[in-house]
């Protein structure tokens, strides 16, 4: 089993040195061809994909040594403890009368939100997820959603007057990432610093649906990317990503992310079970 390397730089200025795992992670090599993904209902198939795609090699950072000082504005995400009441994520009741009240509180502490909705969630799983009805962990660099998408969104969520009342102040979209069960030793979440992400970086991506039609972000390759991940994250842990922000004032307005397979991953490792839920955060200016 390939070991964990320490002592790389993190970037060009910063002194401090963390371990690093080196891995594949999957790009758009270039921006010739318009990628699209067409996503079959859960059940029913995997997703798939048209577009110049390549896997590329880059260094994964451990961030736990750094968690505390992460922010959603700077790296455009951040990692907390988070205790949950839910004893059963396959129960679909409990994750919407238990969960999503958990995560709206949790969202609206971490972003001083004036209102936030959580309105969707998604259980991946990297074993027989689509005789489960569940999806796989996606092996993608991309981010959720666009300039079009994000404001799509709230108009699609909210009465036609109170969406437009709030598309004229900040909002922001946030995905909750956590594990099923853990600790997560396969297939974990890798994600990128959004300082590294040029604007060239991303080209808006089609998501085909059997009855409509989003558009996400996929990542075009740059080596500059700067990559993190939480080693082995656990149940009571939880990832917050930022996936839009309606503001332009500098900060970050989102993060790339992806799946990766771990080199350091032993080969007993059970498969990975995670849940991540998406919410609106409203601000009042």
């Amino acid at each position: 089993m390939p070991a964990r390397t320490a002592a790389a730089r993190v970037d060009n200025t910063a002194e401090e040195f963390r371990p690093f795992v080196e891995a594949s992670l999957t790009y758009l090599a270039d921006a010739s061809v318009k990628p699209q993904t067409y996503n079959p209902p859960p059940g029913t198939g995997v997703p798939r994909r048209l577009g110049n795609y390549g896997n590329f090699r880059a260094r994964i950072f451990d961030a736990r040594p750094v968690a505390d000082g992460l922010s959603l504005d700077r790296e455009g995400f951040a990692f907390t403890r988070h205790d949950t009441a839910v004893t059963d994520f396959y129960d679909e009741k409990q994750v919407r009368e238990i969960y999503y009240p958990e995560i709206e509180r949790l969202v609206a502490r971490a972003t001083g939100a004036e209102k936030v909705l959580v309105f969707d969630h998604t259980i991946r799983s990297a074993e027989r997820a689509v005789e489960r009805g569940l999806r796989t962990p996606v092996q993608m660099v991309h981010n959720d959603y666009t300039d079009k998408s994000g404001p799509q969104r709230v108009r699609d969520l909210l009465p036609a007057d109170e969406a437009e009342a709030r598309l004229k102040h900040r909002f922001v979209e946030i995905n909750v990432w956590r594990p099923i069960k853990g600790p997560v030793q396969a297939w974990p979440l890798a994600l990128a610093d959004a300082r590294s992400i040029a604007p060239a970086d991303v080209i808006p991506c089609d998501l085909i649906y059997a009855d409509r039609t989003g558009e996400i972000l996929y990542g075009i390759y740059n080596p500059n990317h700067r990559w993190n991940y939480f080693p082995r994250m656990e149940r009571h842990e939880a990832a917050l990503i930022k996936c839009y922000d309606s503001l332009r004032d500098g900060r970050a307005r989102f993060s790339l992310h992806t799946a990766f397979e771990d080199p350091t991953t032993p080969e007993s490792a059970p498969p990975r079970e995670s849940i991540e839920i998406r919410a609106l955060a409203f601000f009042a200016a």
